[in-house]
């Protein structure tokens, strides 16, 4: 009996070793939501201009953004306010702004949605203040939406005797729910009968399972791929059931092709991601490290008060070259992705040297997988 309660922990720890194993060799699956997007349903980005006022002297300069004072005499004359000619405005609590958001898809009238409002003039800080009505318009030049509400900024700043510190950003500020829809856009998945699906990644591979997954859900031929990205979908006629079928048609588990081998690679931050099917063939690869230093101390050289010269300073200079012997690794080919990480590290490589290694690997022809520098 102790035997027994000595193993049976054993056993349930091997199972479960086991069933993780096992998990891991199943192949992964998505749903169709999570790959593909319905063609027209997107948010449609909206902007417009506006002033932020009941700033506690952190607004814009008006002598160093006159667009700032001309928006002022504007609003104040749609006011019925007609200011004397010559007037000459000196305003500190007032910003001009730009304010942007998005369109969401099926958005209705009297629907809210936040704004983010920015500062483009030299307001030092939009805390606290509030943005006047503004028009949000879309690339169309049509008014969509009116934004209007008090500003909530992020960051904290304080200035005194010539000191300031501050916190996060001063200068953009966000209002939730401060834009209400005014015009809606046409309901895009009600037009015709067919609705097309568009991949985030076009691939070839990954469009034929999307097909044989719905065709396989739906019956033969509702599903056709158009291309590497498009596949057109016959729907329902009836926006009921077309409703319940695009629900059904995104909850479809497909398991995508695999991603092609690729390397990107970031020249300004060093960076280097693979993909898992990087491979080499064989080769060498020689890394050695050369480092320059260079100092430079002023040097301050003072003639006798009596010579009638002047005290010059001049710049000396130390140079130091120092350069690390080179090595020279084998890589042996067909090497998997750890491999290949693993083999460059044991030669001391760094991001950046990574960067010179690849390419020259790549220009070499050693190197199965695209390179792509941002």
């Amino acid at each position: 009996m102790n035997a027994y309660r000595r193993v049976k922990p054993l056993m349930t720890a091997l199972l479960l070793v086991s069933g993780l194993l096992l998990a891991g060799t199943m192949a992964h699956a998505d749903r169709i939501k999570d790959l593909a997007t319905i063609q027209g349903v997107r948010n449609n980005q909206l902007i417009g201009y506006g002033l932020v006022v009941g700033l506690d002297g952190t607004g814009d300069q008006t002598t160093q953004t006159p667009f700032t004072v001309q928006s002022i005499i504007s609003m104040l004359q749609q006011m019925g306010v007609n200011l004397p000619l010559g007037t000459n405005l000196q305003l500190k609590n007032v910003a001009a702004v730009m304010v942007t958001s998005a369109l969401p898809p099926f958005a209705q009238t009297g629907q809210t949605l936040d704004v983010t409002v920015s500062s483009m003039g030299n307001a030092k800080s939009l805390r606290g203040g509030t943005l006047l009505m503004t028009p949000l318009k879309g690339a169309d030049g049509q008014v969509y939406a009116m934004a209007q509400g008090n500003l909530v900024v992020g960051g904290v700043g304080a200035a005194a005797s010539g000191s300031s510190a501050q916190i996060n950003h001063l200068s953009v500020g966000r209002i939730s729910g401060g834009a209400t829809v005014e015009r809606a856009l046409p309901n895009v998945i009600a037009e015709g009968n067919t609705i097309n699906l568009e991949l985030t990644e076009s691939s070839f591979s990954t469009a034929a399972l999307v097909v044989n997954a719905v065709n396989g859900q739906f019956g033969p031929g509702t599903a056709v791929a158009q291309d590497g990205r498009v596949i057109r979908v016959n729907a329902p006629e009836r926006m009921e059931d077309r409703v319940a079928f695009l629900g059904a048609l995104e909850s479809i588990n497909v398991a995508p092709a695999k991603t092609s081998a690729k390397v990107i690679m970031n020249a300004r931050t060093g960076s280097v991601v693979m993909t898992q099917h990087v491979t080499l063939e064989s080769c060498a690869v020689s890394h050695g490290n050369l480092s320059v230093v260079v100092n430079t101390a002023p040097v301050i050289s003072q003639p006798n008060p009596l010579a009638g010269g002047q005290t010059v300073v001049a710049p000396i200079s130390q140079i130091e070259i120092n350069k690390e012997p080179g090595q020279v690794m084998l890589l042996e080919g067909g090497a998997s992705l750890a491999e290949v990480v693993k083999a460059l590290n044991a030669i001391g490589a760094t991001p950046q040297d990574l960067l010179a290694i690849l390419q020259a690997m790549k220009a070499a022809g050693s190197f199965r997988a695209e390179l792509e520098i941002i």
